[in-house]
């Protein structure tokens, strides 16, 4: 069901994409930006990775570094049956975790020094299963791909608010007048760039509780994962992460930027800690 519908909210999405691109230049306009998707695709699919673990300050660990570290993300790729990922450590009190990569052949998983702090064996055991997850699940090329695509949209609808404010852009035959160009103008500034934003969390919230599931019966042990988010959900709601910014923010296991009310909730990159124990607490129900 998360397949399904992470498949059909990419495709309202790419179909905005083209949208955008006929509005704002008919078929030729269309066409370019297609293209300049596909050429940022290309580049965030090959150096994406690289580009996050360096934002914070990402170190590889080895099996001398980190033992028991290493030995369960060994233990828990072999059961997920995908390769052995590369492993890093963020030097921050702050519990947290993401995996990244553009292939299960070239994962790798990072945790915080406070994660390994603050949970117990198989608290972090849920964790690093639900991060090996998304590499199994191609998350990390997925939302690659969807934030590249808004990115886009979002980029043509400053264009077109700088050209309308500069006095560029077609002229009144081809815009046509009166409301029918107000409209066309509101879509194109303010309700496309919205709408790509909320399908790239409603993707971003899917591919969580898809992790969350395979994480889990990797694991064996759902309601440890489910602990582990209440952990991780109380920490990111009383202590900031320095480190983090909002453009990555979906990469990691608990939003570092949690909040409560309903708004902040409608533009997170994750469901909330609450739905998220409960779909778990019955997934345990189910496989015991």
């Amino acid at each position: 069901m998360n397949s399904l519908k992470t498949a059909i909210l990419l495709a309202a999405l790419t179909g905005l994409l083209l949208a955008v691109g006929s509005f704002f230049g008919g078929t030729k306009g269309m066409t370019v930006m297609f293209v300049v998707s596909i050429l940022m695709n290309f580049f965030s699919y090959w150096y994406s990775d690289k580009i996050v673990l360096s934002m914070y300050g990402a170190r590889e660990v080895t099996h001398q570094e980190a033992p028991d570290l290493i030995r369960m993300v060994s233990a828990l790729a072999q059961k997920a049956k995908i390769p052995m990922p590369k492993v890093y450590i963020i030097d921050t009190d702050v519990p947290n975790a993401f995996a990244t990569g553009r292939d299960p052949e070239h994962g790798a998983v990072a945790v915080t020094t406070g994660i390994m702090r603050a949970l117990n064996y198989e608290e972090l055991e849920g964790v690093i299963a639900h991060e090996l997850a998304h590499i199994k699940n191609r998350d990390t090329l997925i939302s690659t791909v969807v934030a590249t695509i808004a990115g886009v949209i979002t980029m043509i609808a400053n264009i077109a608010q700088w050209t309308a404010f500069l006095g560029f852009g077609r002229s009144n035959d081809e815009e046509g007048n009166g409301i029918a160009g107000i409209v066309e103008f509101i879509f194109l500034v303010v309700l496309a760039p919205l709408a790509a934003t909320l399908i790239q969390l409603g993707i971003s919230r899917s591919r969580e509780y898809q992790a969350d599931e395979t994480g889990a019966l990797v694991s064996g042990n759902p309601l440890a994962l489910a602990s582990a988010l209440q952990k991780i959900e109380y920490y990111a709601q009383h202590r900031v992460m320095p480190e983090a910014t909002p453009a990555t923010s979906h990469l990691f296991i608990v939003n570092p930027f949690s909040g409560g009310d309903w708004l902040v909730s409608l533009f997170s990159t994750h469901p909330t800690t609450a739905q998220r124990v409960a779909r778990l607490q019955e997934l345990a129900k189910r496989i015991r």
